[in-house]
C-alpha cells in the first residue's frame, strides 16, 4: 500500500482497517514533503500497532525526488495530494524523460501539479491493482497540457471511475472534490461517474459522509463495475448474480452513467461528472392551461371587487 502525499498518513492507516492488516503484507509506503508531518506519520504508524518493519515514509520532494523505486509496484494506491501546487514542471528538462511523465507526452503545469501527481502514481501502480485519488475538480475539465494528460489517460482505459464529492468536505477548503479511481487491467473501455455530491449530511459548518452515504457509492461502483465486467467475459460467473450494468443506471440515472470512452472523446475528454450523469429535475410541473384560468378568475373577482366599493363610496357622498 503507497500514499505519495501521505501526510500524517490517516489514508493509509484507514486502508488499513477497511483491508485488514493481516491482508497487507508488503507494508506500507509513503512520502511527505514536510519533515513535521512526515515524523507524525511515523509516529502515527507506531501508536496504530504498525511494525516498524512493516512501514517506510520517506521524506522529500515526490515528484521531484521519488523514493520507493525499488518497492514499486503497488496494489493499493490511496492519496490526497496538495490542490494545484506549484512544481518545475517544464521548468526542469530531466522531467520529460522521466518513466512517470513521458508516457503522456507532456508534462502538467508549472502552476498546478495535480495531474503530475496521478502520473505518478499511474506509473507505479501494479497492474492488478487500484488506485484511488481526491482531485481538484478543475483538473477534469481544463485545457491545455492537462486535457492532453486526460487523453492520454482516457485512451489508454486507465480511468476507471470519477466519483464527485459533495461540498466544504474537507477541513481547510469548502470546493467539492472528486476521486479519480485509476486501474491497469480494465476489460471494457468505459468509465464509470457518480454523482455523490448530495451523499451527505450537515454537521455544524461542513458536510460529512456518513456510513450510508459510503455505502451507497461503493456499492454502486462494485455492481456497476462487475456488471460491465459480466457482460464482457466470454464466461458466466456463477457465484454471483448482478443485474446488467444498463439496468442498474436506469436504476440510478440520477446518480451515476458507464460511459463509453468514445463518447468522452467526442466530449473533448472532459471528466466532469455534471457532464454524463443527468441532474433530476425538482422543479414543480405548471399546467398553464390551469394557471390562466386561474388568473382570468382573480381578475374577475377584482373587477367585482372595485365596482362594490365604488357602490359604497357613492353612498357615503350622498
Amino acid at each position: 500500500m503507497y500514499d505519495p502525499a501521505c501526510g500524517s498518513g490517516s489514508l493509509l492507516l484507514k486502508s488499513e482497517k477497511i483491508l485488514g492488516k493481516e491482508n497487507v503484507r508488503q507494508g506500507f509506503y509513503g512520502q511527505e514533503i514536510n519533515l513535521t508531518t512526515y515524523n507524525l506519520c511515523r509516529i502515527n504508524m507506531f501508536l496504530h500497532d504498525i511494525g516498524y518493519d512493516k512501514f517506510d515514509i520517506a521524506l522529500g520532494d515526490t515528484l521531484t525526488d521519488p523514493l520507493h523505486w525499488d518497492d514499486e509496484p503497488f496494489e493499493v494506491i490511496v492519496s490526497n495530494p496538495p490542490y494545484s501546487i506549484k512544481w518545475d514542471g517544464d521548468a526542469n528538462p530531466l522531467l520529460i524523460n522521466d518513466v512517470r511523465f513521458s508516457p503522456a507526452g507532456v508534462l502538467a503545469p508549472k502552476s498546478k501539479a495535480d495531474l503530475a501527481f496521478v502520473l505518478h502514481s499511474l506509473s507505479w501502480l501494479a497492474t492488478n491493482g487500484t488506485a484511488a485519488i481526491v482531485c481538484f475538480p478543475g483538473v477534469l475539465y481544463r485545457g491545455g497540457a492537462e486535457q492532453k494528460i486526460r487523453r492520454y489517460l482516457v485512451d489508454n482505459n486507465y480511468v476507471d471511475a470519477v466519483i464527485q464529492l459533495p461540498e466544504n468536505l474537507f477541513f481547510g477548503t469548502s470546493i467539492a472534490t472528486c476521486i479519480m479511481v485509476l486501474r491497469k487491467s480494465k476489460s471494457v473501455d468505459k468509465t464509470l461517474f457518480i454523482d455523490a455530491s448530495k451523499e451527505c449530511v450537515k454537521v455544524t459548518n461542513s458536510n460529512k459522509l456518513t456510513d450510508d452515504n459510503i455505502s451507497k457509492i461503493v456499492e454502486t461502483y462494485k455492481a456497476v463495475r462487475h456488471s460491465a465486467q459480466g457482460e464482457a467475459a466470454v464466461e458466466e460467473s456463477t457465484d454471483i448474480t448482478i443485474d446488467s450494468a444498463s439496468e442498474l443506471q436506469n436504476d440510478n440515472q440520477y446518480f451515476c452513467k458507464l460511459v463509453d470512452n468514445s463518447d468522452i472523446e467526442a466530449a473533448d475528454y472532459n471528466l466532469s461528472v455534471n457532464t454524463y450523469v443527468e441532474q433530476e429535475d425538482t422543479r414543480e410541473a405548471i399546467d398553464i392551461k390551469v394557471l390562466n384560468a386561474q388568473i382570468e378568475e382573480i381578475v374577475a373577482h377584482e373587477d367585482a371587487l372595485r365596482k362594490d366599493i365604488e357602490k359604497i363610496i357613492e353612498e357615503i357622498e350622498r
